[in-house]
């Protein structure tokens, strides 16, 4: 074979080297990127281990007062499986937030534990949870497991957040009875699905699209003195775990002359 055709064969086979060596390179690089992106997606499948008391002198359900200011509300959402949190309050983004609760007694406890949604703001010794009467019995396999789980009073736990879920409701807007028309306007929201945290909600005139930024007063409430004139619509900032972070807005407007103790509902829910 002439020199000059093993040269060019010699080159032939340098280029195809490179070619797979980067192609090579390229498809590990890929996979360690789908890898990433599926730990990221199951980083909520991550249970916490902690502990969980309950409150003792409550009845089945939760608190008619809490630190979240849902009032009577707090009390019997989601059938009043309702618990109280310590860290997870988080001056008050934590509010209406949906964790999975399942203690750790195999002897004792069900798998799937129960789904609770935060209330309030309270702690015990060592724990991230005071659960309401009936979450803490429904963590149990049995009846006669729940009266044992109730007897120990504090027991060990492991949680996750999860998403919130109200079928057949949409967003609603629980106006304070302290407000006071048009000078003094206080509102939590009931009923947001998903798991992001509300963390800046705005008021914007219909009309001339003016908005303003409200204050969070204490646990869920919304407040701001001087509000914007005329129907209002609601804006709301959801953010996520991850960072992402979304403004939402509802259909429906609150009227002009809302009225403190009314409720309003938004027309919209979060999917899920």
């Amino acid at each position: 074979m002439p020199l000059s055709s093993l040269i060019s064969l010699s080159l032939l086979i340098e280029s195809s080297m490179a070619l797979s060596l980067q192609y090579l390179l390229i498809l590990f690089a890929a996979l360690l990127l789908t890898q990433s992106l599926a730990e990221a997606a199951t980083c909520s499948n991550y249970f916490t281990h902690s502990r969980a008391a309950y409150y003792p002198n409550s009845d089945e359900h939760g608190t008619d007062v809490g630190a979240c200011g849902f009032g009577s509300f707090g009390a019997t959402i989601n059938g009043g499986d309702v618990s109280t949190a310590s860290e997870l309050y988080r001056n008050g983004v934590g509010c209406g937030a949906c964790y999975q609760v399942r203690c750790t007694n195999s002897n004792y406890c069900s798998d799937d534990g129960v789904t609770v949604v935060i209330t309030d703001q309270g702690s015990g010794p060592n724990t991230d949870f005071i659960l309401s009467r009936r979450a803490f019995g429904r963590m149990a396999q049995t009846t006669d497991a729940a009266a044992s789980l109730l007897a120990q009073g504090v027991v060990d736990i492991e949680y996750r957040r999860v998403s919130c879920s109200y079928p057949n409701k949409n967003i609603t807007i629980k106006i304070d009875e302290n407000s006071n028309y048009p000078h003094y306007l206080a509102f939590v929201l009931w009923y947001q699905q998903g798991d992001k945290d509300i963390t800046a909600v705005q008021l914007c005139e219909t009309k001339n699209f003016v908005c303003k930024l409200l204050d969070r007063s204490y646990g869920a409430v919304w407040t701001t003195t001087s509000p914007p004139t005329g129907p209002l619509s609601l804006r709301m900032l959801l953010s996520g775990e991850d960072g992402d972070e979304s403004w939402f807005v509802p259909i429906n407007n609150i009227p002009e002359n809302w009225k403190g103790g009314e409720t309003y509902d938004t027309g919209v829910q979060i999917n899920i």
